[in-house]
């Protein structure tokens, strides 16, 4: 699996990965499909976004992890983003991915990478427990676009550039 930054020449085949996860639901907070020059805007190089890597593998983009200012984090916060296609599975994909993330923050200086997860996303808290995320927070019955009430999780990962902590096997 090869790993490195996302261009805008990747979005709509990354559009199409992201809009199949969110008509999916139940693992994205993401409810509305994104065209392209959305998927642009939202996580390669419009106001918000820090970076944005993909994985490839077999010539096919399987996943993108990204770190974001959307929301108006604290100082020293981002958000992440991670999304690994459905249809073909590819196993390991998120964990491909953070290394990358994880040097590009301590590049920008970050303290802390947040992740705000659904409470019914088993995977994606799982997959955030693995890479070394601590649950800080929860945000209680947020609605979903249809009114229905669920809570997040929120997640941080401490960015400590003088210990490189190993994700758990």
């Amino acid at each position: 699996m090869h790993i490195r930054k996302a261009v805008s020449a990747d979005a709509a085949e990354l559009s199409e990965l992201l809009n199949e996860i969110i008509r999916a639901g139940g693992t994205t907070a993401l409810e509305t499909p994104l065209s392209a020059a959305e998927f642009v805007d939202w996580f390669i190089d419009g106001e918000f976004p820090l970076l944005c890597h993909v994985a490839e593998h077999d010539r096919s983009l399987v996943g993108f992890q990204s770190l974001s200012l959307y929301g108006d984090p604290p100082k020293g916060f981002a958000d992440i983003g991670t999304f690994a296609r459905m249809n073909p599975k590819t196993p390991g994909v998120g964990s491909a991915l953070f290394p990358a993330t994880r040097a590009a923050a301590e590049e920008l200086g970050l303290d802390f990478i947040n992740a705000t997860i659904r409470a019914d996303n088993v995977s994606g808290l799982a997959y955030y427990a693995k890479m070394g995320f601590e649950t800080y927070d929860r945000l209680v019955q947020v609605p979903l676009q249809d009114g229905t009430p669920l809570d997040r999780i929120k997640k941080r990962f401490r960015i400590d550039a003088r210990h490189h902590a190993t994700p758990h096997a």
